[in-house]
């Protein structure tokens, strides 16, 4: 790599890095409002636990921003090469654009390998651990997870709602028990109650007085005319087991979140007949994981579709329209994520192989990042 390489490799990892560090932190402090907010509001987390949970996070946004902070780092600094008329120097001593390319080029390729690490391998680690670190606080301190005026949807099947709440004593009290499919097939209200941990067994122990409640069909539960009838009580007395709830046996390990091996592992498992199970049901499931491992690989290898289209954009471009640029790269990085969500809408069209219709965004934006390359070069310098 000779003097002019080593000093345009140096310039893109510097701003990629800080685009991507940008990306990242955006992203970050986005998932940390939604999902963490509301508890530490609530004195439901500790400061310990919700930076270790921010930090189990990065992994999970750098593998969103990685894409966008190539296309970005790219431009800035091509568009600044461009403007300082570095590239129309070098481009007259004949130097092309593949040339002038080949160090960005690098450099993204060493970002599609660090996209697949992270994507198959950190990625679902980060995730399932932050899943498992936010159950277990409800294990830790399970009493703090009932907010006053506030729907609680932590417990599985399970709704309460406490108008008041002053330590174990609650006031205005109601609690739906739900189905597979979320409807009400039991409920329960009452004046007052009393909540407490029963540490031995791992459970809360709800107390209510006062109590009302409503039972009704299990196969048909919103058929009020079917409802099996109401009862009431002076007292009394609920078990919420908290097995379900908290603990690393309990996380609820979505698809997204296995590593290679684990998908690999699974789609074999697919394979294999199963008398439970029917054979259209098992291509459908097999599909499902053929379109994660699929949809994971094209991910990664989106950072070299964006760069491929921000090196012929950057030259084009100049330092003075740095924001018109971020925008470009921004606008660009939405229509592929569209177009990804478009193509996930064909996830049940097994006939039509979604998992390869996964590379058409790629496809697509390379096709175009090629076009441009070939024109920018065609141009005089």
């Amino acid at each position: 790599m000779n003097r002019i390489h080593r000093h345009i490799f140096a310039n893109v990892v510097l701003t990629c890095g800080a685009a991507v560090g940008m990306f990242a932190f955006v992203l970050m402090i986005g998932s940390a409002l939604k999902d963490l907010l509301g508890h530490v509001l609530a004195g439901q987390l500790p400061v310990d636990t919700v930076i270790r949970l921010v930090g189990l996070t990065i992994p999970v946004v750098v593998s969103y921003a990685m894409p966008m902070g190539m296309l970005s780092g790219v431009l800035l600094v091509l568009g600044r090469m461009s403007a300082d008329r570095e590239v129309t120097a070098l481009r007259a001593s004949g130097l092309s654009v593949a040339w002038l390319a080949a160090p960005i080029l690098f450099f993204a390729l060493l970002g599609v390998a660090l996209s697949v690490l992270i994507n198959f391998e950190l990625m679902p680690r980060a995730k399932v651990a932050y899943e498992r670190e936010l159950a277990q606080a409800v294990q830790q301190n399970p009493l703090s997870f009932i907010t006053p005026k506030t729907f609680i949807r932590d417990f599985p099947g399970i709704v309460i709602y406490a108008g008041e709440k002053n330590g174990a004593q609650l006031k205005d009290f109601w609690l739906w028990e739900l189905d597979a499919q979320n409807r009400v097939k039991r409920f329960a209200r009452a004046d007052t109650g009393r909540l407490d941990f029963d540490a031995r067994n791992n459970k809360l122990v709800l107390t209510l007085n006062h109590a009302q409640a409503e039972v009704r069909d299990d196969k048909d539960p919103e058929n009020f005319a079917r409802a099996q009838g109401a009862a009431a009580w002076e007292q009394a007395t609920f078990d919420l087991p908290l097995g379900k709830l908290a603990g690393a046996a309990t996380v609820n390990v979505k698809q997204q979140w296995l590593t290679f091996d684990q998908l690999l592992a699974k789609w074999r498992q697919l394979s294999k007949p199963d008398a439970k199970v029917s054979d259209e049901v098992r291509a459908k499931q097999r599909m499902r994981v053929q379109i994660t491992i699929q949809e994971k690989f094209a991910t990664a290898f989106s950072v070299l579709s964006f760069a491929l289209i921000a090196v012929p954009l950057g030259i084009k471009i100049s330092r003075k329209e740095t924001s018109a640029n971020l925008g470009i790269g921004l606008g660009l990085a939405m229509a592929y994520y569209f177009a990804t969500i478009v193509v996930s809408w064909f996830d049940t069209q097994t006939a039509l192989r979604p998992d390869l219709l996964m590379w058409l965004p790629n496809i697509g934006f390379q096709a175009l990042g090629f076009w441009m390359f070939y024109q920018v070069d065609r141009a005089k310098a």
